[in-house]
């Protein structure tokens, strides 16, 4: 068992301004406890409240996490309502914290595909955020980063062909802007919980020269001190980004 305190041990002047997460395991964590997928949800919601709190106290910019993916829909359907009762309660809870943090959030992904109901609170929750100043949140809800990429494709051709855009305009910079992620750095560390190595569809363009941490705590049981270790092992990294 790691005893560090690894917040004693970060270079507060070389943090990571975005980390992004794949929160897994909360399945196999309510396994473990012969509980139901739901109940794992319900634990892995509190764990992102406090890996929330803790990112904002350390004075990170951004912070995406990948929620719901557009892959998610298949799972069993008593699942995928629960989820989406685990996630207007969520919104909820949010909607009523918004007072007391400082926190802004958003949402990236094709929220279309969600009731009405949800899209009104993601919307009036994105509005209420707006000019806070603290830590960025950026929700992955109904995200699959090749449906990203196909639905900016789209706009791009679009534009092209009602001349909005020239065709030799189009470079790296200009197909980043019309992904969910535009005015967002691109990830400088990315976590993944459960043991699994995948990418699973997320950030696929916007992590090209992204540092890599792979923890085999399960989401539910990921603390504090486990982010502050991730972050202390990016630090001890030398960044490259394709030079020598």
């Amino acid at each position: 068992m790691d005893n560090h305190n690894y917040k004693n041990k970060l270079k507060m002047d070389s943090l990571p301004k975005h980390i992004a997460i794949i929160m897994d395991g909360n399945g196999r964590w309510a396994k473990q406890k012969q509980q139901s997928r739901s109940f794992g949800h319900k634990a892995g919601s509190k764990a992102l409240e406090r890996i929330v709190k803790a990112a904002d106290s350390l004075g990170i910019a951004h912070l995406t996490v990948y929620a719901f993916s557009t892959e998610n829909w298949k799972r069993p359907k008593e699942e995928v309502n629960a989820l989406m009762k685990l996630l207007s309660q969520y919104l909820n809870q949010y909607l009523k914290d918004t007072k007391d943090n400082n926190v802004k959030i958003d949402v990236i992904g094709d929220i279309t595909k969600f009731d009405e109901e949800i899209q009104r609170k993601i919307e009036k929750i994105q509005e209420l955020t707006l000019k806070k100043n603290g830590l960025n949140l950026h929700i992955a809800l109904n995200y699959g980063s090749r449906d990203e990429m196909t639905r900016a494709v789209k706009k791009i051709v679009t534009d092209v062909m009602e001349s909005k855009i020239d065709l030799n305009s189009i470079d790296d910079s200009l197909i980043s802007s019309y992904l969910d992620t535009k005015e967002i750095p691109d990830p400088d560390l990315l976590i993944r919980t459960s043991g699994e190595k995948r990418i699973s569809n997320f950030l696929l363009w916007q992590i090209a020269y992204t540092e890599f941490y792979f923890t085999d705590k399960l989401w539910p049981d990921f603390d504090e001190n486990d982010l502050y270790k991730a972050i202390f092992e990016y630090q001890n990294r030398e960044r490259r980004f394709g030079t020598i």
